[in-house]
């Protein structure tokens, strides 16, 4: 068996590997998605394959929609040949179950596959048509959090952003500006309406999206590259909209061990490729069954009906609700704080520190004790449950081989959500004092120590990408393991930036706290188990 629409006409012997197929006529999908356009993705990783594309291709399996997904990648442009077109757009779902068992699934929904580099001419040309077709109501992203900067460290524009500021819309090269680009052809074309919806883990992602956008826009009208009432048909909630969204889907790198099961079944279309951008996709993509989506209900240009397929919509505060809930309290916290202390620890999964007494006991101290007292309450989810659920089911599901290291990537762009708005409302509420966290003031130290690029027993460890990284260890840069009086002053520069925390650590209190946390686990071998042990066992 393989990924293909030819291969999937032999339905006796996918039934026999119990791997459901579409029911819907692929063909027919693909015809109608070309000539009216509904739905551009940008982002077709992991994420994208195993729920966004799997919302769209269930509304297909009931009937309730005719056209697809036009994915979009503009980051591994190697992606689109390799896992899209090579197979025919299809994709394998495979969710895996805490029992062990897969659930099988063809998905079907990505009409066609298009590389987002004005370079790559007929693409381009493409998108530019899509744009402009009245039919298209949302363009939605699983771009990372880096993918909406535009500056660096500093408070500078990026050099692929400062280029094209001064060049124009013509051949973008940052994402955000191909798609300020994209609009502008659907500015011209009418002020066609559209809602642009990012589904990346960002709390407030819709306005990032938003921002993002406007100050690139804003740049070109000042050279006068546009139209200045582009922006304000980007401004117009009754022409553009940014809807807020909030997301929640464990999808690590496909997995060995899936791999190895689906060959046993006979299927063939298994190979895992890692980019040019060192990321891993293949043609399958292995998930957990849980999956969140909550979506603002602002569709200028109306919308496909996604509460078929389990997606919430609602207004924008409920959205902002469950987002803080869940990015800044209840799971994103834990994850960046397993992945950090995985790594020093030389942990291969996720799964594996779960067992580990003295790190599930750190990220419960991070979620019921410091997390919970400030978890923002959305009325659709309950904080307490989904907490539950995250800490006794997710986390410690053996068959999801999420890494430490995938999970430490971007950092730098995680830590102002995931911990800085805990501290800031720790600062800001009389009922609370922001002098008594404790756990985590202890992952943004354990962050410190991480960034020293030595684990643990002190030998050398391999960072993960971060778009900040030659900055982040220029901070830790003369502080010597074993030395816990090199720390001095070094670490003031780094912990006092609001960019990369929120807030000044020694502003709210805890700036000289992580110091001497950091100076506790850089002063001997093991001393970061040692300093876990300190503050964990007692509890």
């Amino acid at each position: 068996m393989k990924l293909s629409k030819h291969a999937l006409k032999d339905y006796t012997l996918w039934e026999k590997a119990d791997i459901e197929l579409p029911k819907y006529n692929i063909d027919e999908m693909v015809c109608k998605t070309k000539e009216n356009p509904t739905w551009v993705h940008f982002g077709g990783g992991n994420l994208f394959k195993g729920f966004i594309a799997v919302l769209q291709d269930t509304l297909l399996e009931k009937g309730k929609s005719d056209t697809g997904i036009i994915a979009v990648v503009t980051y591994n442009l190697e992606v689109v040949d390799k896992i899209y077109r090579a197979y025919d757009n299809l994709g394998l779902l495979v969710v895996m179950n805490s029992d062990g068992s897969l659930k099988k699934r063809v998905i079907g929904s990505v009409a066609e596959c298009l590389k987002g580099d004005a370079k790559e001419k007929n693409d381009w040309d493409r998108l530019q048509l899509i744009f402009s077709e009245p039919s298209l109501q949302m363009v939605s992203f699983t771009i990372t959090e880096k993918g909406y900067a535009l500056y660096d460290i500093s408070g500078n524009f990026y050099p692929d952003v400062r280029l094209d500021i001064e060049n124009g819309p013509a051949c973008p090269k940052h994402i955000i500006s191909k798609v300020a680009s994209l609009l502008y052809v659907r500015y011209i074309r009418g002020e066609l309406p559209i809602a642009l919806v990012s589904m990346d883990n960002c709390s407030q992602n819709g306005e990032i999206l938003k921002k993002s956008i406007v100050t690139i826009v804003n740049e070109w009208v000042d050279r006068g590259f546009v139209d200045p009432k582009f922006l304000e048909y980007l401004n117009n909630p009754l022409k553009v909209s940014f809807p807020w969204s909030m997301i929640d889907k464990i999808t690590p790198r496909p997995s060995e061990k899936v791999k190895n099961a689906l060959n046993s079944i006979g299927f063939e279309s298994t190979e895992i490729i890692c980019t040019d951008k060192k990321t891993f996709i293949a043609p399958f993509v292995n998930t957990e069954p849980s999956q969140y989506l909550v979506i603002e209900d602002s569709f200028p240009n109306g919308r496909m009906p996604l509460e078929e397929a389990g997606v919430i919509f609602t207004d924008r505060n409920t959205v902002n609700l469950a987002e803080k809930m869940k990015v800044g309290t209840c799971l994103n916290p834990l994850h960046t704080a397993l992945a950090i202390f995985g790594c020093l620890l030389g942990y291969q999964t996720i799964a594996e520190e779960m067992k580990d007494k003295h790190l599930r006991k750190l990220i419960e101290k991070i979620g019921c004790a410091e997390g919970l007292p400030v978890a923002a309450d959305p009325g659709i989810i309950n904080p307490e449950d989904f907490l539950d659920e995250v800490i006794n089911v997710r986390l410690p599901n053996p068959f999801i081989p999420d890494t430490p290291k995938r999970i430490a990537t971007d950092t730098s762009q995680k830590i102002p959500v995931r911990f800085g708005e805990t501290i800031k409302t720790y600062a800001q509420r009389p009922d609370l004092d922001v002098k008594n966290l404790l756990y985590i003031p202890l992952v943004i130290a354990g962050w410190c120590r991480y960034l020293m690029g030595l684990d643990d027993c002190g030998e050398y460890m391999e960072l993960s990408p971060d778009p900040m990284m030659d900055e982040l260890k220029s901070y830790v840069l003369g502080i010597e393991f074993g030395n816990a009086d090199s720390v001095g002053d070094k670490l003031r520069p780094f912990l006092s930036n609001e960019k990369l925390f929120g807030i000044n650590l020694y502003a709210a209190g805890l700036g000289e706290k992580v110091e001497g946390l950091v100076k506790e686990m850089i002063s001997e071998r093991h001393a970061v188990r040692k300093t876990l042990e300190k503050y964990l066992d007692e509890f």
